[in-house]
């Protein structure tokens, strides 16, 4: 495959419209088809502008379709015509020598081209209807690079079927990593029926009760609505806006210096954030206050992400005193149980390995249809997950159909109505944004068959079978384990460049706090990062000491299930034409690097139980033999990380997340093999010296 430089993956992300999408070996025209040639024209009453539909519709056809397709006010026969009206959806009609939309044009240009990408060809199917969106809003992070939003990126999301952005903000004009123009943003995203929402990490450290309240909520809230008045929403989260709670359950601070506080003994009690405190109601009512003042429309979201793991009780008797007319934001699948024949585990936050919804999930969304609150929730349907941090999209669309399916059931019961497709992590175009696109309008189409057609259109006619066969094993794979917070902010954040830390400290040969290579670029550096593998012990789970042995036979299960799909990949893509060999090899390669992750993962698991083993056997004999597993490990994961070199070359996006900049790309993993390197013939080397530096028992 051909070499990317870093972040060329964005002239991927930014082509909204593909060149040469048009297949001599797509199907003849039907019967009950319509062809649009270049005696058409498109006839919209708009002036054509930047982010127009009949604009947008030109240049899809155009460079699409190779069809060049003049704009008119008005028209005759053969005529695309848009009629646009204040919508979320639209009416379409097609029929022999007219194709109309009315309402929201835009969506219904993009449906167009979606229909034709599908046929590889300008036809289409003759008939009408009705087509609405079933979530609004549906919010999603740049992609692109965290907070960063250039004019073809808005369109591309737009595309993808997203209606909202998302921007961190720490005041008026200032994001999480540097100043931004937010007006600016707000009106170009309007030009591509985008709007804006406000994720905060505005100062909060006042409780309402103070003095001085009332002037503290309006300058740090109601200031930046007063600013910036074409604002759409406000994202509230509690270890994002911790606030000096005065319930009892809680340290009060933002910060635990309880161990000086109390003679080195810690405080169990949780801070603000990572609790349900009864006088939130309090706070989230003086922002409401302070916002509504300058900006009444505004939607003001609640996200219970940071207490889900509370008891029952205390969680909904937040909901149930919360202030009407707030939106109640609550993660799908975060902290169910998943009880395996030997051991429990907890879903950690965010998973497709449960489909969800969970039981937390569940009781919040019940309270809060109760209450007749507006009940959103963060669902990571943009593709991405924290199962593997570095990589643009988690491959397993049969199992992202579960999640739809468990959406759609939780919109019928409870009324779900907006969703949070990504959080900093972003989206990037991929199957499964795509098919979440499909899934979430009404009349949706058969998911299995639409997976079909886009696999025929992506990987040719000959191939397609093999690839959706690959899809369902790594579905199948995914569904067997359920990783741990431990695996997600170690292994599965970075992939194959996670190190191996050898945990005897032996001087000078080893150092258990590493630091690990972060960019300039990056924004939070290692700080999500467990460069040393320390599985935790938390409340809800099984004991590490049996929950390893039993993750070590589950992933490594799912090892060898993930490398079936691979081999039928491996088919599917001997079978490709030679037209779409570079994206079809493109998408093989996630599925890939995934897989090496896999392994990863599932050897820093047999590393940390022979450390532990090593660190207690007093017999010489036993220890070297456990010596020699490890350096077969070491071995193992060396041809493992060397496997992915190729991988990241020939994509920029593998081994990059927007936050953390790259983090597992040809640098870091050939870091990783001179850690692997002194490991194997210096650490190792060492410690056995010591062995034989004891006399010999007899």
């Amino acid at each position: 495959m051909d070499k990317e430089r870093k972040y060329e993956f964005r002239k991927r992300i930014d082509e909204i419209h593909r060149p040469g999408v048009r297949s001599a070996a797509a199907e003849s025209l039907k019967d009950d088809e319509t062809a649009i040639g270049e005696e058409w024209i498109i006839v919209s009453p708009e002036t054509p502008t930047s982010g127009s539909a009949a604009l947008d519709l030109q240049n899809y056809l155009q460079v699409g379709m190779g069809l060049s397709l003049p704009i008119r006010r008005e028209g005759g026969r053969k005529a695309v015509v848009l009629e646009p009206q204040e919508e979320k959806g639209f009416f379409w009609s097609v029929e022999a020598e007219r194709i109309l939309i009315r309402g929201n044009v835009r969506r219904g240009v993009h449906w167009l081209e979606d229909l034709m990408n599908l046929r590889e060809a300008p036809y289409l199917k003759r008939g009408s209807g009705k087509r609405k969106p079933l979530f609004s809003p549906r919010m999603v992070h740049s992609g692109w690079g965290l907070d960063q939003f250039p004019d073809r990126h808005l369109d591309a999301i737009a595309h993808a079927g997203f209606d909202t952005v998302l921007l961190f903000v720490r005041g008026v004009d200032l994001t999480t990593h540097g100043v931004l123009d937010f007006n600016d943003l707000i009106r170009r995203a309007g030009n591509y029926g985008l709007g804006v929402y406000f994720y905060s990490y505005l100062d909060s450290y006042k409780h309402p009760d103070e003095p001085d309240a009332d002037e503290f909520f309006d300058r740090n809230y109601g200031r930046i609505f007063r600013e910036c008045p074409g604002a759409k929403g406000l994202i509230l989260v509690g270890e994002s806006c911790v606030f000096p709670s005065r319930d009892a359950r809680t340290t009060g601070k933002r910060v635990d210096y309880s161990n000086t506080q109390n003679e080195g003994i810690a405080d169990p009690r949780p801070m603000p954030g990572f609790f349900p405190c009864s006088d939130y109601p309090q706070w989230l009512e003086a922002v409401r206050k302070a916002v509504h003042r300058y900006a009444p429309d505004v939607d003001i979201v609640f996200w219970t992400y940071n207490w889900g793991n509370r008891e029952e009780k205390a969680r909904l008797d937040l909901i149930r005193s919360l202030p009407a007319g707030i939106s109640l934001e609550v993660t799908f699948e975060m902290f169910e149980k998943r009880r395996y024949p030997n051991h429990t585990m907890i879903s950690p936050d965010y998973s497709i390995t449960f489909a969800g919804p969970g039981a937390y999930f569940a009781s919040e969304a019940e309270a809060a249809h109760e209450r007749g609150l507006h009940l959103y929730s963060m669902t990571n349907t943009g593709g991405m997950t924290w199962d593997c941090g570095v990589v643009p999209y988690i491959p397993v669309p049969q199992q992202w159909f579960r999640r739809y399916e468990g959406m759609h059931e939780a919109r019928k019961k409870w009324n779900l109505s907006g969703i949070m497709d990504s959080h900093h992590y972003g989206w990037f175009p991929s199957v499964v944004c795509e098919c979440a696109k499909w899934s979430f309008w009404e009349p949706a189409p058969d998911m299995n068959e639409l997976l079909r057609r886009i696999a025929v259109r992506d990987f040719g006619a000959d191939a397609a079978e093999k690839a959706v066969a690959a899809w369902e094993k790594w579905s199948e794979a995914i569904r067997s384990y359920t990783p741990g917070f431990d695996d997600q902010a170690g292994p599965l954040r970075i992939g194959p460049a996670y190190p191996f830390i050898f945990h005897p400290v032996l001087y000078p040969h080893t150092e258990q706090k590493m630091s690990f290579p972060t960019t300039p670029q990056s924004s939070v550096g290692a700080r999500w990062l467990h460069a040393f593998y320390q599985p935790e012990h938390v409340y809800g789970h099984t004991n590490c000491g049996r929950r390893i042995h039993e993750d070590v036979r589950i992933m490594s299960s799912a090892v060898d299930v993930w490398g079936q799909g691979m081999r039928l990949m491996e088919e599917a893509l001997a079978a490709v034409p030679e037209k779409k060999r570079r994206g079809a090899e493109l998408q093989a390669g996630v599925g890939r690097f995934f897989w090496h992750t896999l392994r990863t993962m599932t050897g820093i698991k047999k590393w940390w139980l022979l450390n532990k083993r090593l660190e207690l056997e007093s017999d010489f004999g036993r220890a070297n033999a456990l010596l020699d597993e490890m350096e077969m490990l070491i071995r193992e994961e060396a041809e493992n990380v060397r496997e992915t070199l190729p991988l990241v070359d020939a994509d920029s996006r593998l081994g990059w997340e927007p936050s953390m900049d790259y983090m597992a790309d040809r640098e870091h993993l050939e870091w990783k093999l001179r850690q692997l390197d002194n490991l194997l013939n210096k650490t190792l080397p060492a410690y056995r010296r010591t062995i034989a530096l004891c006399p010999s028992i007899k």
